[in-house]
């Protein structure tokens, strides 16, 4: 009874001191692609993702009610960094749908101006709203709406000190008339946060901050999976983990970890599968500490953690291909930076189609086949099954007519037609492909069902066609299966190398991507296909996360064009809206939205490319 009466009664307080508009509520994800576009369109960096802003304390000064509800402490306002633009999660601070999806618009806006460059925040805030309105007269009207109705929930001169006042007022002169103000007055405690402007000091990863480390090793992954609902970036740092079971407690008290400093979000498998709590404590924190405990778990939260493979038995072929790679910072390409090391499975046993894959490789077979020109006569061959009669009778009116001609080309013959085209698939291997779908099948699966179906639509055609896998641990080595080179035949043996594909490091898919383009450029045909299966953007252990990676690849993929070949991705990644515009262009790729599906619409999507 005491505890549902504590409950009410917090519910009754902390509705009293909200200020916030929930039943208004605008999520990113509803204005995320209309931001992205509006981002890019005004001039912003197409190589930037719209990504979710975490929540930051504000310092501000809260009202009685708020401190005693224990709300209010942090606000999440919009910023951008060398990678990202970052949009608030949810926006509810206005008591309107409309007004919530005008901020963001408004944000996205105001984000295109922002060079990165150090700036006192209130200056830069004003400048960044005065250049907008500006060069885009017609946001003059949202952006009015916004700022009424933003002033209107900031705190009321007269309750404030004078030192606060003269601040609070100073901060609605620059709302009202971007540029007005020179400084912001100085006052005990920060600011109310402005939701107009970008964040006053964007959180910034520490130094150690680290998704993985190059001797992690590949846990078993069992078990069920949780995903947090909400989509907010969360920082992160490396650290060493805490000792367990230390008897004696021979520290200091005050320097015993809290809760709010580490948490075992990733248990072991001794411990109780409660992955809901789990969550609503890492939905609670700020920054997550992250080491190893070299402990396999029962039951996990799915983060954009990657752990690399153990080695595989694939046999290396050569000493390896020194490619270069593209610093988007220093503006240069920078040469014999990666090495590539082809391979081959060395432990691939021949083997058939997938018995659940064969009735629908028959229906595709079926459909593939009317593909295929029709046979037709080569005529003016050297031998033949037949007399090319229009042939034989030039030549005798010539040997007639006194002129000695050659007797070669006197016959045709009947052939198989050809299609003028080449297509190399080059697959993404790396350790992401090891999640699973619906806890039924794994990525890696979905692929290698992919590749299957795919060969028995292209041997139909007989399209000249290759298949390559890749992943990479740091720019050295990154590993280049092959699978199927342009000289092999389909046959049981490429499919024992298909079958024995499995999840190995990381994403470097520029090094792939200019050596797929090279044995591509070296094929014969007028149409030549470059074809990119993944599930995810690029990222590597080092620098090329982020960033970094993505211009890497729009850099191999520009040079790819240049050849002469026909780059195009496909991809099972919901978030590749992102990134892929930015890499591929807007007809450049193909987003699978249910991955079970990939495998049936994989070889109608080519089909679809190469028609003529």
């Amino acid at each position: 009874m005491e505890e549902q009466v504590g409950k009410i009664w917090h519910n009754i307080i902390t509705r009293m001191a909200d200020s916030r508009h929930p039943e208004a509520a605008v999520r990113l994800e509803q204005v995320k692609q209309t931001s992205g576009i509006l981002f890019r369109a005004l001039g912003g960096d197409g190589g930037l993702r719209i990504e979710s802003a975490g929540a930051t304390e504000h310092g501000a000064r809260r009202t009685w009610l708020q401190r005693f509800a224990g709300i209010n402490q942090q606000t999440e306002l919009a910023w951008r960094d060398e990678r990202s633009l970052r949009l608030p999660a949810i926006v509810d601070c206005f008591p309107t749908p409309r007004l919530n999806w005008d901020l963001y618009l408004w944000l996205a806006a105001l984000a295109t101006g922002d060079n990165g460059a150090e700036q006192d925040w209130f200056r830069k805030n004003q400048q960044l709203t005065a250049r907008t309105l500006a060069t885009w007269p017609g946001l003059r009207p949202r952006y009015d709406r916004l700022v009424e109705a933003h002033l209107e929930q900031r705190a009321d001169l007269a309750d404030l000190p004078p030192k606060e006042a003269a601040r609070e007022r100073a901060i609605r002169n620059a709302l009202r008339n971007p540029g007005s103000e020179d400084q912001l007055p100085p006052a005990k405690h920060q600011p109310q946060p402005v939701p107009l402007w970008l964040h006053p000091a964007p959180p910034r990863p520490s130094a150690g901050a680290s998704s993985s480390t190059e001797d992690e090793q590949n846990n078993t992954r069992k078990g069920k999976t949780k995903e947090l609902e909400d989509q907010r970036r969360r920082q992160a740092e490396q650290t060493t983990k805490p000792e367990e079971n230390r008897g004696l407690v021979t520290v200091r008290m005050e320097n015993i970890l809290t809760w709010g400093e580490f948490v075992k979000v990733d248990r072991g498998t001794e411990e109780n599968e409660d992955l809901d709590q789990a969550a609503d404590i890492a939905r609670d924190m700020q920054k997550f500490s992250v080491t190893r405990d070299g402990k396999s778990t029962a039951g996990r939260l799915r983060f954009d953690l990657d752990l690399p493979a153990e080695e595989n038995d694939d046999r290396v072929l050569g000493k390896g291909i020194l490619l270069p790679e593209w610093d988007y910072k220093s503006r240069r390409l920078q040469p014999d930076h990666c090495r590539l090391l082809p391979m081959l499975a060395a432990d691939a046993e021949a083997c058939e189609l997938p018995e659940h894959l064969r009735k629908t490789a028959r229906r595709l077979r079926a459909q593939f086949q009317a593909l295929a020109p029709a046979r037709t006569w080569r005529r003016g061959m050297a031998d033949g099954s037949e007399i090319d009669l229009d042939a034989f009778l030039r030549f005798t009116a010539d040997r007639a007519a006194g002129h000695m001609t050659s007797a070669d080309g006197l016959y045709r013959d009947l052939r198989p037609g050809a299609r003028d085209l080449a297509c190399l698939l080059l697959a993404d291997l790396s350790l992401s492909t090891d999640t699973w779908i619906d806890d039924r099948m794994r990525v890696i699966d979905v692929i290698r069902d992919s590749l299957f179906l795919f060969s028995e639509s292209l041997s139909a055609t007989r399209d000249m066609f290759a298949l390559y896998g890749f992943s990479s641990r740091r720019r050295d080595p990154v590993r280049f299966h092959q699978l199927k080179t342009f000289d092999e035949t389909y046959s049981p043996k490429i499919r024992g190398r298909i079958s024995a594909i499995k999840p190995g490091y990381y994403t470097r898919m520029g090094a792939a991507i200019r050596h797929a383009g090279g044995i591509l450029r070296e094929q014969p045909a007028n149409r030549r296909l470059l074809l990119l299966l993944t599930d995810g953007k690029p990222n590597d252990l080092d620098k090329y996360e982020g960033r970094y990676g993505i211009e890497d690849t729009r850099h191999a993929i520009d040079e790819a064009r240049r050849l002469g070949l026909q780059p195009f991705c496909v991809t099972v990644d919901t978030r590749a809206n992102d990134y892929l515009p930015h890499l591929f262009g807007a007809g450049g790729f193909v987003v699978i939205r249910k991955p079970s599906e990939l495998p049936k619409r994989l070889p109608l999507l080519y089909a679809r490319l190469t028609r003529p």
